[in-house]
């Protein structure tokens, strides 16, 4: 059975319809970027852009990249604060013409890699953490799900943690790859001493690059990169929507 998920993310929109029976994409995703200002009216408009360019199905699952509670955006870190209090799910849902799960961005990725990647069958306490535009979190006991943690908001220094340790920040900072990871590594020991996790899946666009920095950062907790790499978002949305996961949304 496919599904059709959508994960909307800090630079870019992407979409493709996912056989949650094994959590592959069944054809190429479909990206645009995503609009900014990401005001409600764009981000919606844009969603139904990527929507229509497949098949239509029966419900769409769409991540958001903040707090989202019973279809309802309650932070906007790093979109517009036009999503502040906003009814995503029936704003979606209209604009699609089909039932719409909303949930946050790294629970979906988190979903899926507990589903079908690096967490799979993986007991006790697991925290993915996508490094992109900012830092998403997602905390998993055996394989529950702890809903919008938004750990990227820790301080590290005075600073939250994403200022110092998201993909955004060292492009913006210009940093290599050995200075980089040593601020991801103080802020993985943070999480460390906070939660004594089992392990830590990194994932995000960055995953793909993970044998620039992972080697470089020593800390206790093992420590893997995403399986599904960028496409765990899109995969974990689609899980959503099948109402496998609440994941915040019921």
């Amino acid at each position: 059975m496919a599904i059709l998920g959508i994960d909307i993310g800090g630079s870019g929109i992407k979409g493709a319809p996912v056989d949650v029976t094994n959590g592959t994409l069944v054809e190429e995703r479909f990206r645009v970027e995503t609009p900014q200002p990401s005001d409600v009216t764009s981000v919606v408009a844009a969603v139904a852009q990527v929507a229509a360019h497949f098949d239509a199905t029966e419900r769409i699952g769409v991540t958001f990249p903040g707090v989202v509670l019973h279809g309802v955006t309650r932070t906007a870190a790093n979109v517009d604060k036009s999503w502040l209090g906003a009814p995503a799910r029936d704003l979606f849902s209209q604009a699609v013409g089909v039932p719409v799960t909303v949930l946050n961005d790294a629970d979906a990725a988190g979903v899926a890699e507990m589903t079908f990647g690096a967490g799979r069958g993986r007991k006790g306490v697991t925290i993915m953490l996508t490094l992109g535009t900012g830092i998403g979190s997602a905390v998993f006991i055996d394989d529950r799900l702890v809903p919008n943690t938004e750990f990227g908001h820790l301080k590290i220094k005075g600073e939250d943690a994403e200022e110092r340790a998201s993909a955004h920040a060292r492009e913006v900072d210009k940093l290599g790859w050995a200075k980089w990871a040593k601020h991801v590594e103080e802020y993985l020991r943070e999480m460390e001493n906070l939660f004594n996790p089992d392990l830590f899946i990194i994932g995000g666009g960055i995953s793909k690059k993970s044998e620039k920095f992972l080697p470089l950062i020593d800390i206790r907790t093992p420590t893997v990169p995403a399986v599904l790499l960028n496409e765990a978002g899109i995969v974990g949305a689609a899980l959503a929507a099948t109402g496998a996961e609440p994941a915040g949304e019921a």
